[in-house]
């Protein structure tokens, strides 16, 4: 593929990826998308009934 250049180690494994957004910048928005999603897997989560509450109560959202 072109516009995308592999990094590799002494024994050849690929380690990084140096990409051309000029060329494939419309993939970059995915790509951070999945890194974002994956850095907060271990997060605490909450229920989406209960951030709805705490917003209307905060005046933040209506009913």
């Amino acid at each position: 593929m072109t516009g995308i250049q592999f990094i590799t180690d002494a024994k050849g494994r690929k380690t990084a990826a140096v990409i051309d957004l000029k060329k494939h910048g419309v993939l970059w928005e995915d790509i951070q998308d999945v890194l974002v999603s994956r850095s907060r897997k271990l997060e605490k989560r909450s229920p989406l009934e209960k951030v709805k509450s705490r917003l209307v109560a905060a005046g933040k959202l209506r009913d």
